[in-house]
């Protein structure tokens, strides 16, 4: 099955602004991945500063590239969510159809617990109508409805299987408690998911 390309929102916004020199672009890049990093490990309540220090930039240099927090959170979800499309194609060119399945999955996880640390500025931001949720909306249930139906067709899962119906089962890790074991519990849970997908499968050919 084809997967169809991504553009990304942060490509759209290069293409539109003056581009950034190659080395604020590196450390624009670093503060965002070091932000996704921390605000994974301690919610929102992760330090700007904190940020800056794990980049290894100054604090003036995270302002000068987003001058509030909720910018800077808005960039990290987008990147994370991004991201997550862009490794449905990557790992269906890389595995087998329920491996990539299964290895997006666990991605899956990670993007969970990033939207989790980021949970209050996000509903900040819905509140202000930021385009952040309507560009967003259905790009991820889509990269998934297609890994799953590239396994259903090669017979690796089972014919019965709904993409919505694994969004769901997936969206239930999100609700679970906030607790130190939480991601390895995660990861579990995906497998579990993936045993059962498989269980009954009929392989094509």
């Amino acid at each position: 099955m084809a997967f169809e390309p991504v553009t990304t929102a942060d490509q759209k916004t290069a293409a539109a602004d003056k581009p950034l020199r190659a080395d604020a672009r590196r450390n624009r890049d670093r503060l965002v991945e070091v932000a996704a990093a921390v605000f994974a490990e301690r919610g929102i309540d992760g330090s700007l500063e904190e940020i800056a220090r794990r980049a290894g930039v100054g604090i003036g240099t995270l302002y000068r590239h987003f001058p509030t927090r909720e910018h800077l959170v808005e960039v990290v979800y987008r990147r994370e969510a991004e991201g997550l499309c862009a490794a449905a194609g990557e790992l269906a060119a890389r595995y087998p159809s329920d491996v990539a399945l299964e290895e997006w999955m666990r991605r899956f996880v990670d993007y969970i617990a990033t939207k989790r640390g980021l949970a209050t500025s996000l509903r900040i931001l819905f509140t202000t109508n930021s385009t952040l949720f309507s560009d967003t909306s259905g790009r991820v249930s889509q990269a998934l409805r297609q890994l799953v139906e590239a396994a259903v067709a090669d017979g690796t899962i089972r014919g019965d299987v709904d993409a919505s119906d694994v969004l769901h089962a997936l969206g239930g890790i999100y609700s679970a408690p906030d607790t130190p074991e939480w991601r390895d519990r995660s990861r579990r849970l995906v497998k579990l998911l993936m045993d059962g997908l498989r269980f009954g499968a009929r392989k094509a050919g």
